[in-house]
Order: C-alpha cells, then sequence, then structure tokens
C-alpha cells in the first residue's frame, strides 16, 4: 500500500477501478488550407456557433453553479476579440483548425499571465478550443470515458462541461492531478456531492483499471489498497450514508452549544434544494447574477422580483444579502472601466459602489420593497444585508447609515481585508453583525491571488496567519455581544468548520451540499473541544502543520 496525498473535498470516501480521461486531441499542423478565407471562416463560424450553444445547453440542464460556469464559457467562445484573432489567422491562409488552436493558445496565455480569475479561466479556454477543434474534424470531443462500469475518474483536471454532467451511477469519485480547494473543478465536485481530491499531483502514475481508495477526509488517494484497508472503507461511506439520512436537526455542538448552519446561494432557484438539504437559513446570498449577465445595471423591478423569491423561500428563517460585488475577477463596465494594473487592489467591492452610488441604492430600495411585499403576505423572513469588501471603519459607517435610511434594520460588513479584521471591535461598533468571507481573507493576507494556480499552495484558510485573524474578529463579536458567521469556502471543511467555532464564529455558511457532514462533525464536540482544537491550529507554523495539529487534538 502506498498513498498518494491531494485536497480532499468533503468527508466521502469511495473506492473503485481507475479509468484515466482521454488525451487532449493533438494540435493540427499548420499547414495552408486549401479553402479560402471565407469558407474556412463560415466553418469556424459554424463550429463556434454550435460548442456555444452545446455548452449553454449542458448548463441548463445541470443547473446550479454548473450553469453559470458554462454561460461563462459559451460567452468566452464568441469572445468578439479571440474572433478578431481567429479571422487574423484565417486571412493569412491558416486552416479553420490551426487557426483556432493557434487563437485560443494565444489567448490563453494572455490569461495565464494577467493572472486572479482570468488566469484560472485559461483552463477552461483549452477546453473550449478543444471541442471546437473537435466539431471542425468531425470527432467526438474528448471527454469523460466510459469503461462500462462504475469507476473512480482520473484526470489533469476537469473541464466544467464534462464535471457538471457526470453521471453519478458510474463516476464512484474524482482525483485531479491539477487544481486546488477553489477550482472550479472542486466547487461542482462539492456542489454535487462527489468524493473527491484535487491537487493530488502524482496521480498522473495511477494506470486504468489499478484499484484505489479516495478518501476525501484523509485527503489522500491509496493505492494498493489490502482487502481490510478496502472493507473499512466500505464500512466509512455505508456509516457515512445512513448519517446523511438521519433526522435533519439543527447546527449544534455536542454541547447543545447553537451553530446556525446557513447556505451560500447564487440564485433564487437553489432555495428549495437549500432548505431541503437542511439549510436554517441563508448565511450568503450572491446578487452578481442579476448583473453580470447585462450591459446594464437591473431595474429597481428585475431586482425586487427576485429578492421576494428569495425571502418567500426562508420565511421565517434569517437570509444574509451580499450587495453587489463587482470588480477585480466581476469587471462591469457600467460600474468601473477603467483599467487598472492590480483590480484586485483596485475599485471593487463597497468601494465600486461608493463611486456609482446609484447603483447601491437602488439595490437597497429593491432590498426594502421586497421585504416589505413578503411581509405584506404573511410571516416575513428576517433580512441581514451586509457590504463586500469592507476595509475601514468609514466604509462600514458609511453603509449601515446608508442601509438604515432604506429601512434596513440589520446592516453588517464582510471580513475580507485583514485591516477590517485588526479593527474588527471598532467596525463592530458600527455593524451590527460581520460575515468573514475566508476566501478572500486568506488571498489578502497571505499575498497569494485565490485563483493564481502558481500561488495555489499559499492559498489555504487553515494558515495560522488567517486563523488568528477569524479569532480576532470573533471575539471582538463576543465582547460587543455582535453575530460573526463565516461564509467562505472554509465552512464546508467539517474540520474547520469545528475550528472556526472555536475561534468564535457564530454560524457557519456553505454549499448545501456540504451541511450534512459539518453538521455531523459539529456533533463530535462541545465547545471546550472546538476552542482546544483551535488553539492547537493557532500554534502551528503553516497550514499544513494546522491541520495536522487540529486533527491529532481532535481525537486525542
Amino acid at each position: 500500500m502506498s498513498t498518494i496525498p491531494g485536497v480532499g473535498i468533503g468527508l466521502g470516501v469511495a473506492q473503485g477501478p481507475v479509468a484515466r480521461m482521454a488525451a487532449p486531441l493533438p494540435a493540427p499542423a499548420n499547414d495552408p488550407s486549401p479553402l479560402s478565407a471565407q469558407d474556412e471562416t463560415a466553418r469556424v463560424r459554424e463550429a463556434v456557433h454550435a460548442v456555444a450553444r452545446e455548452l449553454e445547453e449542458r448548463g441548463a440542464l445541470a443547473g446550479g453553479a454548473a450553469r453559470d460556469v458554462l454561460e461563462a464559457q459559451a460567452m468566452m467562445a464568441e469572445d468578439p476579440s479571440l474572433e478578431s484573432e481567429v479571422d487574423t489567422r484565417l486571412a493569412a491562409g491558416a486552416t479553420a483548425e490551426w487557426a483556432v488552436h493557434d487563437a485560443f493558445a494565444s489567448f490563453r496565455d494572455t490569461l495565464t499571465a494577467v493572472g486572479g480569475y482570468l488566469g484560472e479561466r485559461a483552463a477552461d479556454l483549452d477546453d473550449v478550443a478543444q471541442r471546437v477543434i473537435a466539431r471542425l474534424r468531425g470527432e467526438p470531443a474528448p471527454g469523460v470515458p466510459d469503461p462500462g462500469h462504475p469507476f473512480v475518474l482520473v484526470a489533469t483536471d476537469l473541464a466544467p462541461a464534462d464535471t457538471a454532467l457526470l453521471d453519478l451511477d458510474q463516476v464512484l469519485a474524482l482525483i485531479t492531478s491539477e487544481g486546488g480547494p477553489t477550482s472550479h473543478t472542486a466547487i461542482l465536485a462539492r456542489e454535487k456531492g462527489i468524493v473527491a481530491i484535487v491537487g493530488a499531483a502524482e496521480a498522473a502514475r495511477l494506470a486504468d483499471d489499478e484499484t484505489v481508495i479516495v478518501d476525501a477526509a484523509a485527503g489522500v488517494v491509496v493505492t494498493e489498497p489490502t482487502e481490510e484497508e478496502l472493507q473499512r472503507a466500505h464500512n466509512r461511506a455505508d456509516a457515512r450514508a445512513n448519517a446523511a439520512s438521519a433526522p435533519i436537526t439543527p447546527g449544534a455542538l455536542a454541547d447543545g452549544t447553537a451553530v446556525p448552519l446557513l447556505a451560500n446561494l447564487g440564485k433564487p432557484d437553489g432555495a428549495a434544494e437549500a432548505v431541503e438539504l437542511g439549510a436554517e437559513g441563508v448565511g450568503l446570498f450572491r446578487t452578481e447574477f442579476l448583473f453580470l449577465s447585462s450591459t446594464n445595471a437591473p431595474t429597481v423591478a428585475q431586482q425586487r422580483e427576485s429578492y421576494r423569491q428569495l425571502l418567500a423561500a426562508f420565511r421565517g428563517k434569517k437570509v444574509v444579502v451580499r450587495a453587489l460585488d463587482a470588480g477585480a475577477d466581476k469587471p462591469l463596465a457600467f460600474l468601473n472601466d477603467a483599467h487598472e494594473e492590480n483590480p484586485a487592489l483596485g475599485l471593487r467591492g463597497l468601494r465600486a459602489l461608493r463611486a456609482n452610488e446609484d447603483i447601491l441604492r437602488e439595490q437597497l430600495t429593491a432590498l426594502a420593497e421586497a421585504d416589505a411585499d413578503v411581509r405584506a403576505g404573511g410571516e416575513a423572513a428576517d433580512l441581514w444585508v451586509m457590504a463586500p469588501m469592507v476595509s475601514t471603519v468609514e466604509e462600514t459607517s458609511y453603509f449601515v447609515t446608508l442601509a438604515r435610511e432604506y429601512g434596513i434594520k440589520t446592516a453588517g460588513v464582510m471580513v475580507e481585508v485583514p485591516s477590517s479584521a485588526l479593527l474588527a471591535d471598532r467596525v463592530l461598533r458600527e455593524a451590527d453583525f460581520a460575515s468573514i468571507g475566508t476566501n478572500d481573507l486568506t488571498q489578502y493576507t497571505l499575498a497569494a491571488d485565490r485563483l493564481l494556480g502558481s500561488v495555489a499552495s499559499f492559498q489555504d484558510p487553515w494558515h495560522p496567519a488567517v486563523l488568528s485573524l477569524i479569532r480576532t474578529t470573533g471575539r471582538a463579536g463576543a465582547d460587543l455581544g455582535k453575530p460573526v458567521g463565516i461564509c467562505g469556502e472554509a465552512a464546508a471543511d467539517p474540520l474547520l468548520a469545528v475550528v472556526l467555532v472555536g475561534l468564535g464564529a457564530t454560524s457557519l455558511s456553505m454549499a448545501p451540499s456540504a451541511l450534512a457532514d459539518v453538521r455531523a462533525t459539529l456533533l463530535q464536540y462541545g465547545l471546550d473541544d472546538a476552542r482546544r482544537i483551535a488553539e492547537a491550529a493557532l500554534a502551528a507554523n503553516d497550514a499544513a502543520s494546522a491541520r495536522i495539529a487540529a486533527r491529532e487534538a481532535a481525537t486525542a
């Protein structure tokens, strides 16, 4: 037996024979085209259009976060700048296949150099190029294998179009040699409840039909397992399935300390599933979906209807709505079209909203009106509204004062910047609550872009520096009697969820599919245990050591 380390997604364990993703299509030769540039252009247009529509159809079928990802890929395929690059090569006499290959590769290299969100999307661009070239050749696009039996899928990384529609009756687990906990593969795997390990660099040595155990809880792939190990893994999988089917109870520790478990949602249509999976409310409702697909800001009426649907689905429960978080990886031309050398440190979040205050005022108007509409029709939801990317006490005061002007009773801020964590005692004197966004807090604390593969090893919320900032914020909340929630990806890690509660988090919000594992894990520890485990993690020198220390303390 040997193990291959990686980053586990969730607590699942699975076993089965390996089936590897097919190799990418070979690059086309740079031979002169026998056709006219006009004919080759027509071929490219048809292929790109067909691929874009297929991606949209896959997204519509998959729903949820997968739909957003695939719709973004479809837009990428038809990007005018990319089309211009292809046309330049066609005009020079290239074949459609080579023009697409070379133009997409050039575009990909540009995105990689930019880094951040765009850099992470370079892999998505490769997938689009492969699909277009396959269409031009009249061949099926490379995709998930079909060995005729259930299997453990092994890939370098998985394209969103493939992840979105995985047959969960056939794919027992997923292993990728690249990617991190915030990659599209990890996010979609978590949403679909797939047992997965990402970033397992040594996975390239796994062979087809080799039996492995994928232990996401331990973050390892076990190769050449013994019969005893296979049986233990089987028993763990059965126990987890039984726990997931048990009656849903409110989130709590073993000593009865309440820890509300909330859902992160991106659209109102995810509400029903979240409730079914046991969400006690919404800890983060992202409003960007209303803005990102439009060239103009949505009207108050359009926003009000979406917010009304959400609030009506959670009558009697807390719903935390984040004001528009645009800029950096989510640029909006009508909000900020100025070029910024480093947009992650530029006009984003509340800064962008203050520069375009009419958009913020319209959003607050729509939220207040939606809340009033739901109240008029029966039991209301408990609406909380928070500002993104708050970095100063003055910004906190500005947002809370403005929210009060529109009748928002509970107004808070997101703690995503070290300055707001360090000044949490002063920030929380102004705000009604704080919600810690661990993804951004980690990237700003460690100066490591959370979507840049070259620094992915730094993007780990287990790092003691990040945990220390969370503790500072949690203590400020406790001293002032103000709630401090967690709404980043960290809350979906069951053991880290225990640590977060030990650091002072009063609620946890996550992808709905993660709720069962986190609920079951919290019930194993009391508040004193959580604080002891948190202290063990804080005493470590790095993220890996903190994770190990917490695991050892949890089993002591």
